[in-house]
């Protein structure tokens, strides 16, 4: 165990010594934010796919192949990804780059006036702390499946990590780390399948998974499912929510996520910018690299069993399933490594938001006029650096409230909460981007109507309000609210309610925005 530490301990420290080193070159705020716009494109889609994976797919995925009714079918998802990446890289990019701009939120203002761009950062910061708190929360339960720490300790210590990080460097170390963290998630993954591989054989993982279940009639390994949504609205994982709904999704995530777009404001071109994003395609990889490994685990449990303690823990959650295989399978130095890779997922996602929070912050705040003309000086980098410290505790907070929520959950799947807790937002911000872009009047009060429905909608239909209510001790609200809401899969509320938030776009509330 304790050469295990060392291997982890050495990665931070080799990583934290990469931000101290990077960190003298940011004199201006373009330097912190942008890198000073001269990161190679193939570093930027690097970044791009680090932060995408996460500790989520590292963990996440595994676990949702190992549990009773997992599958592949999640792999679907990564057509509509595919689609959406050559969108932005061909249509939205080149609307980004005609104009000096932090964010796409600049862009939305600039044609939409600055009422909207403070709705979209609003929006922009609300999602960012819903999505990022899974992340953290995955990041959480592997730490504590290693040390006797508390959740409540180990969310806080992947918060300081993360800040620290950020702090020392922008965007400039955010990107570097974010490369060494790709590598190293890679080869983490790779040396599970590996092991996995060397131990079972391919044949043997692949009998087992096709066969598993109760009477062997379950397919673990399938990844197709053509359900039609009409015939089955709650079904997230579908050939035609993968391309139909996630395109929007996509869209969303990598054309008005400022998590996601701050990376092609880094590129020194457009045509850079573009080459970066449509190469982050890559990640499908190691998203089925993530699903070979779910099911190598589970064929090692059906053919080596396990203890009755990691019985009732798999029963009780199985996003547990990984971390307790690479504690106890693996032999000490190659633990670390893959430790070492799950924190570099999960820190390369945790650095990015809170470098892309600070950024819409102080843009929100003090006007985009006065962000060029001192950002030159060094008032706004510690400005900005604040506002980087302040966005992490509202982050560590708030994931500690998810974390006693999700303790009491039925429904432990992480692929779920993450991409569902996104749902509120994500939607809205696509649809005042369409605004932005597509010709015609547009009003702002429509556009805050809009906003509001959507997000209603999603609160109505999805299950947050309902566990904030029993915890409130309002259960039979909870369960009347659950009697009388409709029954549809999260995927589905990106086109919803992007289709809501543009057409109100158009109601003539006041004053029109836009040409």
């Amino acid at each position: 165990m304790a050469l295990d530490w060392m291997v982890v301990i050495g990665y931070l420290l080799m990583t934290t010594w990469i931000g101290h080193a990077l960190s003298g070159k940011n004199v201006t705020i373009r330097d912190f934010f942008l890198g000073g716009r001269s990161l190679p494109w193939w570093a930027v889609s690097g970044s791009m796919v680090a932060t995408e994976i996460s500790a989520l797919t590292f963990i996440g995925v595994p676990g949702s192949v190992y549990a009773l009714q997992g599958d592949w079918t999640y792999l679907q998802w990564g057509v509509g990804s595919i689609i959406a990446r050559f969108a932005v890289g061909y249509w939205l990019v080149p609307l980004y780059y005609k104009q000096e701009i932090y964010s796409p939120y600049d862009y939305m203002g600039s044609r939409l006036g600055e009422g909207v761009r403070r709705l979209v950062t609003a929006l922009f910061s609300m999602g960012a702390i819903l999505g990022q708190s899974v992340r953290v929360l995955v990041t959480a339960l592997i730490l504590k499946t290693v040390t006797p720490l508390s959740m409540e300790a180990c969310i806080v210590s992947i918060g300081v990590f993360a800040t620290i990080w950020t702090l020392m460097g922008g965007m400039r170390t955010v990107i570097w780390t974010d490369v060494i963290q790709f590598v190293i998630f890679v080869f983490g993954g790779l040396l599970a399948f590996g092991w996995l591989m060397g131990n079972l054989g391919w044949d043997a993982i692949a009998e087992v998974n096709r066969n598993a279940g109760p009477g062997g009639v379950i397919d673990k390994m399938r990844v197709f499912d053509f359900t039609l949504p009409w015939d089955d609205p709650t079904l997230n994982y579908t050939f035609w929510v993968g391309v139909i709904a996630m395109p929007f999704q996509n869209l969303a995530a990598f054309g008005t996520d400022q998590l996601n777009a701050q990376r092609m404001f880094c590129c020194g071109s457009e045509k850079d910018a573009r080459k970066a994003m449509v190469w982050s395609s890559i990640s499908l990889v190691t998203t089925l690299l993530m699903l070979a490994v779910g099911s190598g685990l589970f064929a090692w449990y059906q053919v080596k069993g396990m203890t009755a303690d990691e019985a009732a823990m798999f029963a009780d959650n199985t996003n547990f399933v990984f971390p307790v295989w690479i504690t106890t399978v693996l032999p000490p130095g190659l633990t670390g490594l893959i430790l070492a890779g799950a924190f570099a997922a999960a820190i390369s996602s945790l650095d990015s938001v809170l470098a892309a929070l600070s950024q819409t912050t102080l843009s929100a705040w003090f006007g985009r006029e006065r962000m060029e003309k001192e950002g030159s000086g060094p008032e706004m980098v510690r400005r900005s650096r604040i506002a980087v410290c302040v966005w992490a505790v509202l982050l560590t907070v708030f994931t500690v409230f998810l974390a006693s929520g999700y303790g009491k959950s039925e429904n432990k799947n992480l692929i779920d909460l993450a991409f569902g807790m996104v749902a509120y937002t994500y939607g809205p911000l696509l649809g005042v981007l369409l605004a932005a872009i597509l010709p015609g009047r547009k009003s702002l009060n429509g556009l805050f109507l809009g906003v509001v429905a959507s997000i209603l909608f999603v609160t109505w239909v999805r299950p947050e309000l309902g566990q904030i209510m029993v915890a409130f001790g309002m259960g039979g609200v909870a369960d009347w609210l659950a009697s009388v809401s409709p029954k549809l899969a999260f995927a589905w509320f990106y086109p919803v309610n992007a289709a809501i938030t543009l057409g109100c776009s158009y109601l003539p509330l006041g004053r029109p925005q836009g040409e």
